[in-house]
């Protein structure tokens, strides 16, 4: 069942905690810098296209294009995804990932990102496990480490989905803001994990883990998995956008970086 309960922090700079030492060495990063307009680095990047099967799986709207309208540098050490709404009524976004170029198993994943506003737009940093080519989804495992329902600014969302647990069943956990907006400025987004546990940090406050007993089926979490950080527009989780849905929106993306323990 999905854990409906909502952490919620005073501001933006979250309570101090006290926990355990971890020692972690970078073992893979972009800090995307390069020129304005600029694709992201191809030997770290790579997209998804097109409309997907069923709106990738969620019956959202978007097109996933690598047109530099929709995913480029912005020249200031940011890479900006950006959902476009056209002349046509037809939207467009990006997705990118690591799929085939990076990926890992255990350690620390964190993006610095400011995130965009509005019904209808659905910006996520998560995972997917490698194998996905082999046993498809669930049962690849899907680790999100950051995805928002536009017209709730204030709030994000830590989630798993396994065989048994997934889609409207996936564990998850709502983290609020009560004095701020994810959207008005950057947040840093991380997991933590290793085979008996999913840490999950907002500003290096950690406000949920999940562990193996948690979960009302099969732990697919000890494997490796890539990165992925796209804008989707409308679908499942959050409902279509609407006349106030400002467009373009834009998710800017200071770093992306990846760490194991020492």
């Amino acid at each position: 069942m999905a854990i409906i309960a909502i952490v919620v922090a005073s501001c933006k700079v979250e309570p101090i905690q006290t926990l355990p030492e971890r020692n972690f060495e970078l073992v893979w990063s972009d800090e995307f810098e390069g020129d304005s307009a600029a694709a992201p680095d191809a030997a770290k990047w790579t997209y998804d296209l097109g409309t997907g099967q069923n709106g990738w799986g969620n019956n959202e709207l978007q097109s996933y294009t690598n047109n530099p309208r929709n995913v480029s540098l912005d020249g200031k050490g940011n890479l900006v995804i950006t959902a476009l709404k056209n002349s046509n009524g037809s939207y467009t976004s990006a997705r990118v990932k690591t799929q085939g170029l990076f990926t890992q198993q255990f350690g620390k994943i964190e993006a610095r990102i400011k995130t965009p506003t509005g019904s209808g737009i659905w910006p996520a940093f998560w995972m997917l496990g490698n194998n996905i080519t082999a046993v498809s989804w669930p049962q690849c495992g899907e680790i999100d480490i950051m995805e928002q329902k536009g017209k709730f600014s204030n709030i994000t969302y830590g989630s798993i989905h396994g065989p048994g647990y997934s889609g409207g069943q996936a564990i998850t956990t709502p983290f609020a803001l009560a004095n701020d907006r994810f959207d008005n400025d950057f947040n840093i987004y991380a997991v933590e994990w290793n085979e008996s546990k999913i840490d999950f940090f907002v500003n290096n406050y950690l406000y949920k883990r999940i562990t193996p007993a948690e979960v009302p089926g099969e732990w697919v979490f000890n494997q490796p998995f890539f990165i992925i950080m796209n804008i989707a527009v409308g679908g499942s989780f959050v409902g279509p956008p609407n006349a106030s849905t400002p467009f373009p929106g834009s998710m800017t993306i200071d770093y992306v970086r990846a760490y194991k323990e020492k």
